[in-house]
């Protein structure tokens, strides 16, 4: 889009950029609205994206740390996102929108447009942050809230809004609390957690390798778990032995820390207890680093962080040990928020079960 589309008082647009100061969210909501239209009679070919909307509640000293997370979830882009950065201090509103069109079309072929909202707020406007977002979010769209610097108040304010959360309990410094608060997010809207997105591979890997029929037996003799986990990523940990716990009908119970941040215990089998072990792990990205689940009759699988993807060995009953590599079993850290982003519009039902039984293993 080039050239001056309209210039009012208080408010300016330019090539598909509209801003203004102590603005109200009617009047952002006016503008952006007046854009869309005025873009659609340009170009014909113009189609904004109607997928989900997104908010993201951020501090606005990083605010752009988390642009340039949201621009690298790719296909999985929201196709309305709307930031609003906290400043200290703030007693007015301040907005811009923006429309982004994903490429040049060919001939005859659709447009496909993002549009971004940003509009900074102060802490004074967290507890009815609803009545600002609301007007903005576009209706009969799944709307998603994600908050990566906190703001709780913020959160609870858009849940009336919001059908889905996005959260990452390894971001909070208190396992407890962060399984805690997701328990409490998730009586109001479906949570996704990054945290737990983080273990899928290792989730597909052990389901995998005991999913052969002559395999499965060995799920009843399970005598051990060892997980290797980022110092800051306990909760990762523990909603991963409660995956275990509740599909495979364990009874939980609380694990004891030790100094350095293990955490030690058992769990009730069918017929006998599992060992439990978390063990912090130094590494570089948030996660797991390598888990080992042993059996009583001698069966163990270990996977553990590799080059190129998990390194994974098994032994037999009879002793015979194997190694390979799992190419491409992680998506990456940069990949973790764009499969938040599309989890926003599926629903997995391991993830709540998972979370009671970690919950009741909180040391």
């Amino acid at each position: 889009m080039a050239g001056d589309l309209a210039t009012r008082e208080g408010e300016t647009f330019v090539e598909g950029v509209w801003r203004e100061q102590g603005t109200t969210p009617s009047r952002i909501e006016a503008a952006m609205r007046d854009l869309l239209n005025r873009r659609h009679a340009a170009d014909g070919a113009f189609v904004p994206a109607r997928v989900l909307n997104l908010v993201a509640v951020v501090d606005e000293e990083w605010r752009g740390e988390v642009e340039n997370r949201l621009e690298r979830v790719g296909r999985y882009h929201p196709s309305r996102t709307i930031v609003c950065a906290v400043e200290e201090g703030r007693t007015t509103l301040d907005a811009w929108f923006a429309l982004a069109e994903e490429h040049d079309p060919a001939p005859g072929a659709i447009a496909v447009c993002h549009e971004q909202v940003e509009v900074t707020v102060g802490p004074v406007h967290l507890a009815h942050l609803d009545s600002i977002v609301d007007p903005l979010v576009v209706t009969d769209l799944p709307t998603v809230v994600w908050a990566p610097h906190g703001h709780a108040e913020g959160v609870d304010a858009l849940l009336a809004l919001a059908q889905v959360v996005l959260i990452d309990s390894v971001a909070e410094p208190d396992s407890a609390a962060a399984l805690a608060r997701a328990t409490q997010l998730a009586q109001s809207a479906y949570v996704v957690d990054l945290a737990w997105l983080r273990s899928t591979p290792w989730r597909e890997r052990v389901s995998s390798a005991f999913d052969p029929p002559r395999a499965r037996p060995a799920l009843r003799e399970i005598s051990a778990v060892t997980i290797k986990h980022h110092p800051d990523s306990g909760a990762a940990a523990l909603l991963f032995v409660g995956w275990l716990a509740s599909r495979l009908g364990w009874r939980p119970a609380g694990l004891v820390r030790q100094d350095g941040g293990a955490q030690h215990g058992r769990v009730t089998a069918c017929k006998h207890d599992v060992a439990i072990h978390l063990e912090p792990h130094p590494m570089q990205v948030p996660g797991v680093h390598g888990l080992t689940i042993e059996t009583a009759s001698g069966v163990s699988l270990t996977l553990e962080r590799g080059h190129g993807g998990l390194r994974a060995h098994r032994r037999t009953r009879s002793g015979q040990e194997s190694e390979w590599t799992v190419m491409g079993a992680s998506r990456g850290e940069a990949g973790i928020l764009g499969e938040g982003v599309r989890q926003a519009l599926l629903r997995d039902p391991t993830y709540r079960p998972a979370l009671a039984a970690a919950r009741e293993m909180v040391a």
